[in-house]
């Protein structure tokens, strides 16, 4: 009950998966110093570059024992690589990554949270609101998805990927949200800032008057700008070794 099995995957796997396998474990890790996660539950994938292999965490064990080693090393329909891999996944919750992953090939990274802000923004008719430089980062690229109850019916798959479509933030009606991205920095950067655009407007929830929106014609144009600010060289990636620091830091065994 309280023991975990012990993986050690370091010198047994290429140098690309296990970068990878680091920057995951580190999203895992920060979605709980952000105080992001919900217990055992939500997931973070992400694709092995130059594969057609996902990771995911073990379900089970909270964000905080999840490592580089114990990601479950999985093919795009939820099925183990190494049967005898010590570790399962849900099925309930890969039922979204498996179709984000086979819409958007191009990108790394699924960012998938409960925040109870994004949930409370995603079961609003009006959604996000362009209250914030937050919003306009997430109004730029944003979908909606209707909710159609635990995420276990293959059917939905469909839906998921067509409402997603180009979009780098998926608000999924009365559960939570999405994000993608072409590293899992950068999908981390986009969780951040919905995350964020989602506080400020639940904290303006009971103002009706005096409130000053972003204009329609900043939102038009930010998409670009939030390519340069939050996506790329100077962008995720500028942003993550500090993030993986901050991990080594509080958690040193998390690239173990």
């Amino acid at each position: 009950m309280y023991e975990i099995p012990q993986v050690d995957l370091r010198g047994q796997v290429s140098e690309t998966e296990w970068r990878a396998r680091i920057d995951l474990a580190a999203a895992y890790r920060l979605i709980v110093l952000m105080g992001w996660d919900d217990l055992i539950y939500t997931h973070v994938s992400a694709r092995i570059p130059d594969t057609e292999h996902l990771l995911i965490n073990p379900f089970g064990l909270r964000f905080d024992e999840v490592t580089a080693s114990n990601l479950v090393k999985i093919d795009i329909e939820g099925n183990k690589i190494d049967p005898d891999f010590p570790f399962e996944i849900n099925p309930a919750g890969y039922t979204i990554h498996s179709a984000v992953h086979t819409a958007r090939h191009e990108d790394q990274c699924a960012f998938h949270l409960h925040h109870p802000d994004l949930i409370a923004v995603a079961s609003l008719k009006e959604g996000l609101l362009p209250l914030s430089q937050y919003s306009a980062f997430a109004l730029a690229s944003i979908a909606y998805h209707e909710y159609e109850g635990l995420a276990v019916n293959p059917d939905e798959e469909l839906r998921l990927q067509q409402d997603l479509g180009s979009a780098n933030f998926f608000m999924l009606r009365n559960h939570g949200a999405l994000t993608m991205g072409k590293t899992i920095g950068d999908a981390f950067m986009h969780m951040y800032d919905l995350i964020r655009a989602c506080e400020v407007q639940v904290k303006m929830q009971h103002r009706s008057d005096g409130v000053i929106t972003v204009p329609q014609a900043v939102i038009d144009g930010i998409k670009a700008q939030a390519n340069v600010v939050h996506t790329g060289v100077t962008g995720g990636q500028k942003s993550w070794p500090a993030m993986l620091r901050r991990v080594k830091q509080a958690y040193p065994d998390f690239d173990s």
